[in-house]
């Protein structure tokens, strides 16, 4: 059926003002740089129901949001100096992509359709010399124009600034902002301005504080590949956990040590590594973003990098790690600002000094966006323990399957689900059994379960 499917293409013009060419972003470098060590696209994807319209208002929308944001208008160039740079076009065009359904097909047939159009886009890398960072398609079915279909590359967009571009595309969604904000800084305006010697000094600070953390760290967080059967003979393996048991446990620790669910998530996924890994201090990569600074708040740009903590699970309770972790990712978050150049240049020097290659092999992100409110929100629902037990029936762990190559040794990553935690997980099968990451992956689980009433319970009993 798929393959009487029909497309149909609607040019798209533009024209807007902030055109130019300036230095790569600092997290644009982050995100190239992150694009070659894991050969994924980083693309951002997804697929959603058209209300009313025709494919024709949606490309007349297009036109004045691409017109309005720069951002959209980027590509990569070439620099003086041979290096890529980023170019904003003032005029230009792309396509719409109209996608028309057989009349026979069913509803579902064009959901799944759309379905693996947002997941083949994802998937599919953006050239970046050529392309325009943003992909559209329009999925019509008996005349009517059912979904449409929005990919943005990473270089432009980051969690924030997706919503933000959504948002102007008329999606009824919400961003936390700042009431009297300096006016969003532009691409163009961040790529010079992190050139000046104020921001090489806050990328400076930022490495004399890595370069704590990096110094004495082992060859890779779980040590050599020990297992070189793998799971099933595959090495990289990616799977689903979800427990809206954990959730509610999360949410009644959150309550009692009165702080966000992001602390304490990333609290008991410390101790849980800890106790599956025999570990006394668990050093990880945190995914964090930069917003709360000046200019950057509504700001479209790609503005999340890594920071680094390190988080001593031996000897305290669940309670006292939260605290802990508190304090150490407001201070990672003071130091996730800085040029990528600067930090491959200290991990090289790092290398050298210690006699052997280093890198951490662990890597966090709580990308949660839609549901994070919410969830704070809850914070002040009564949460009992027979509310918890109830709900353990429903959790779940599948192994979706495998992937070519990964960076980490284990990658865990909070996903956008509403009354539950949901993690996507990689892990490198080299270095992990089976019954190890899966005891890793259920002791989150175990870890807000015990500890959600009890605040003497210690991270490794």
């Amino acid at each position: 059926m798929f393959d009487r499917v029909v497309e149909d293409r609607i040019p798209v013009r533009f024209a807007g003002d902030g055109a130019g060419t300036a230095p790569l972003t600092w997290g644009q470098k982050a995100i190239l740089q992150d694009m070659r060590e894991t050969g994924w696209t980083h693309n951002t994807s997804g697929a959603h129901r058209l209300v009313e319209g025709t494919a024709e208002d949606v490309a007349a929308l297009l036109s004045k949001v691409v017109s309005r944001q720069p951002a959209l208008r980027f590509r990569l160039g070439t620099g003086p100096d041979g290096k890529p740079c980023q170019v904003i076009a003032a005029s230009g065009e792309l396509s719409l992509s109209v996608r028309t359904m057989p009349d026979d097909a069913e509803p579902d047939d064009v959901a799944k359709y759309t379905n693996d159009l947002w997941f083949s886009w994802l998937m599919t890398p953006f050239d970046l010399y050529a392309d325009w960072p943003l992909r559209v398609a329009v999925i019509k079915h008996r005349g009517q124009a059912k979904y449409w279909v929005l990919t943005f590359n990473h270089l432009v967009t980051d969690g924030i600034a997706c919503l933000l571009l959504m948002i102007d595309l008329g999606f009824d969604f919400t961003v936390p902002t700042s009431k009297g904000a300096e006016p969003p800084v532009g691409l163009l305006e961040l790529g010079r301005r992190e050139q000046t010697p104020q921001l090489r000094q806050v990328s400076e600070r930022a490495m004399r504080y890595w370069e704590g953390h990096l110094r004495d760290i082992p060859p890779l967080t779980f040590g050599l590949p020990t297992h070189p059967e793998g799971r099933l003979g595959k090495r990289y393996w990616h799977g689903r956990f979800g427990s809206p048991a954990a959730y509610l446990a999360m949410l009644a620790i959150a309550q009692r040590t009165g702080t966000d669910t992001s602390r304490v998530l990333l609290a008991i996924i410390a101790a849980a590594i800890g106790r599956a890994m025999e570990l006394d201090s668990v050093t990880a990569r945190v995914v964090l973003n930069n917003r709360f600074r000046p200019g950057f708040a509504e700001a479209i740009a790609q503005l999340t990098q890594n920071s680094v903590l390190t988080l001593d699970v031996a000897g305290c309770t669940v309670d006292e790690l939260v605290v802990q972790t508190r304090r150490a990712l407001l201070i990672a978050g003071m130091h996730s600002y800085y040029d990528p150049d600067d930090l491959t240049a200290l991990m090289a020097r790092l290398d050298d000094e210690r006699g052997y290659p280093a890198r951490i092999s662990l890597r966090i992100n709580d990308r949660r966006m839609a549901t994070r409110q919410a969830t704070e929100a809850a914070r002040a629902a009564e949460v009992t323990k027979e509310s918890i037990e109830r709900l353990l029936p429903e959790t779940f762990l599948s192994w979706d399957g495998t992937i070519d190559y990964l960076h980490e040794q284990a990658f865990i990553t909070v996903e956008d689900q509403p009354n539950t935690i949901y993690l996507q997980l990689i892990f490198d099968m080299h270095c992990f059994t089976s019954e190890q990451a899966e005891a890793l992956v259920h002791g989150i689980e175990q870890v807000a379960v015990e500890a959600a009433f009890d605040p003497s319970v210690l991270c490794l009993p």
